[in-house]
């Protein structure tokens, strides 16, 4: 009778071990995951602020090209949240906060338009602006697709959260 509890025991001390085991490798398996996707969602995080450190918060006109959403952006979300709307004065720049109210000023035929910077973008060279097609039309960009512009902003938020006066607003 001896022998047997001693075998009992010596199989009891093995199980405990292989479920020990098995536990640890769960945890293991399941936390080394977790730590490599939380080091990456913080990378990410700040590869994202370090795109928008770069946000032009003086109120300074600057001049460049302009475009328009084409139809594939249309009730797609925006930067802010909210859908493309193609009749709304929402905009994009890669550049200006969101939520900056700027004036936008084709060079070529003198109309000019507020817009309100919703998006990011445009991510083509030598662009500064996207407007909505409502807008283009009013600056008379549609027909060419683009237009060499002049943005002036006229209410740029601030990171600590008070809005700036830009050259736009005299």
């Amino acid at each position: 009778m001896g022998r047997n509890l001693q075998t009992t025991e010596n199989r009891l001390r093995a199980a405990r071990r292989a479920l020990l085991f098995l536990a640890l490798s769960c945890f293991v398996s399941t936390a080394l995951p977790a730590q490599k996707s939380s080091s990456t969602d913080a990378s990410h995080a700040s590869k994202k602020t370090s795109q928008h450190t770069g946000l032009d918060h003086s109120g300074k006109p600057r001049k460049g090209k302009a475009s328009y959403y084409g139809r594939e952006f249309y009730k797609k979300k925006m930067a802010d949240g909210t859908k493309m709307n193609p009749q709304s004065n929402a905009a994009a720049s890669k550049t200006l906060p969101l939520g900056t109210k700027a004036r936008v000023t084709n060079l070529e035929n003198g109309n000019s338009e507020v817009v309100e910077i919703r998006d990011r973008g445009p991510y083509v060279k030598d662009r500064i602006v996207d407007v909505s097609p409502k807008t283009a039309d009013k600056l008379g960009l549609k027909e060419n697709g683009t237009a060499r512009v002049e943005v002036k902003p006229i209410e740029v938020p601030q990171p600590d959260g008070t809005v700036k006066q830009g050259a736009g607003a005299q």
